[in-house]
């Protein structure tokens, strides 16, 4: 079992891996070798990470649910929604991104079904890594409740104030000439209120709109995860979340620029075996499953520009128009597309050649070839996460009918 608060390099390279990977290179077993590694990369991508959104009826739940999956409410495989409660069981929503992160929309605490003094073990509360509560008027005593027994249990929980968009229209039409900055500090200053009042010490309060997670303080709650999550839940989450601002897609290009070096790590190995094809077969492989992985985790499948177009109300051509990379917007990816875009790049191609024409010299031949498949890789890697790192930012622009990132 891994230590869930392990740094991904841990994980990695911890004691028993680093002895296996050892002794297989020791005893010439490079294909062991290789296949020690892939392992690794695969253990990594399994991790689960289990969220749960709970609070009082009718809070804005489900829209939270729905907006963290990047998905709009009333659409195929949006969380129900609507003016009455209408999640009476626990209810789990697989990440459209990953499927290891799990978000959970919880029934309404303090409703006759689910009340607050047995409500976490009626919902299963071991199975979750943290908890977001979430009101959409004021933390009531239930909410405080809540927060009370989760801390009783060492889960993390954080507050959330939602539909803040929907107050603030409501203080518009009422009052034309209100102050939208003073209005947002006396909701906040009243949620900590009620919450200090019940006992909470130093409640942190996040202000934000299931409907438009770009406004508000929807990244200020995320920077406070990231402060607070083990790094590969951290990064896992990152890796999920719909691209909120062009922070966040900077963000989301470091830590995919981060496992580059794993990849290409592989190769290397990949390339000591002594067989014609191997590496080359090895590397376009990873190299796929590395592209797959950057066009979901920067919003760039046909699914999610679709989404994006029904959250945004920008047509999906407007937003394909701002795509350059063959790789983004396809219906699935293949080798063949992946060797398209690579033969773009004069430099991967003349050195996988010298790669397989310098395997076979002797004693000299396979040490150059790894570390010739290590640069190779690498390369390919940064230039396929550049390029598409620039169309999530285009796109970003676009949905938010700005001007265009060149």
């Amino acid at each position: 079992m891994f230590d869930m608060d392990q740094d991904w390099t841990e994980i990695i390279f911890d004691k028993e891996f680093t002895e296996e990977l050892q002794t297989a290179l020791q005893n010439n077993e490079q294909g062991q070798a290789a296949q020690l590694a892939l392992k690794r990369l695969e253990k990594l991508s399994s991790l689960p990470l289990n969220i749960a959104i709970t609070g009082v009826s009718g809070s804005g739940k489900s829209t939270l649910v729905n907006a963290l999956r990047g998905i709009k409410n009333k659409t195929e495989g949006a969380a129900p929604t609507g003016a009455v409660e209408t999640t009476t069981e626990p209810t789990e929503y697989p990440h459209p991104q990953n499927p290891n992160i799990r978000i959970s929309d919880l029934p309404g605490v303090g409703t006759t079904q689910f009340k607050a003094d047995v409500y976490l073990q009626r919902v299963g509360f071991e199975k979750y890594d943290f908890f977001i509560i979430v009101s959409s008027d004021r933390f009531r005593e239930n909410d405080a409740k809540l927060a009370q027994e989760i801390m009783k249990m060492n889960k993390k929980f954080y507050f959330v104030r939602s539909k803040i968009d929907h107050s603030v229209q409501d203080e518009r039409e009422d009052d034309p000439n209100f102050n939208e900055e003073a209005l947002l500090k006396t909701i906040r200053d009243n949620c900590i209120k009620e919450l200090t009042d019940l006992g909470m010490e130093s409640p942190k309060i996040f202000l934000v709109s299931g409907h438009k997670l770009h406004l508000y303080e929807f990244e200020a709650l995320w920077k406070t995860l990231e402060k607070e999550l083990p790094q590969h839940q951290r990064d896992m989450l990152l890796l999920a979340l719909p691209n909120i601002s062009l922070n966040i897609i900077k963000q989301k290009k470091e830590t995919l620029g981060s496992q580059i070096k794993w990849f290409a790590l592989a190769s290397a190995v990949g390339a000591a075996v002594p067989v014609p094809g191997i590496s080359e077969a090895l590397d376009v492989s990873m190299i796929l499953r590395f592209a797959i992985e950057c066009v979901g985790s920067l919003g760039l499948t046909l699914e999610s520009l679709q989404k994006l177009s029904e959250v945004s109300g920008v047509s999906l051509e407007e937003l394909m128009a701002e795509i350059k990379s063959p790789l983004a917007s396809q219906e699935k990816l293949t080798i063949g597309l992946i060797l398209k875009v690579l033969s773009m790049s004069a430099t991967h191609v003349t050195a996988a050649a010298l790669e397989e024409g310098t395997r076979f010299i002797p004693f000299l031949g396979i040490p150059f070839a790894m570390g010739l498949s290590t640069f190779t890789t690498y390369k390919a890697l940064n230039y396929i996460l550049n390029a598409l790192a620039v169309d999530a930012q285009r796109v970003f622009m676009k949905a938010l009918r700005l001007d265009t990132v060149v």
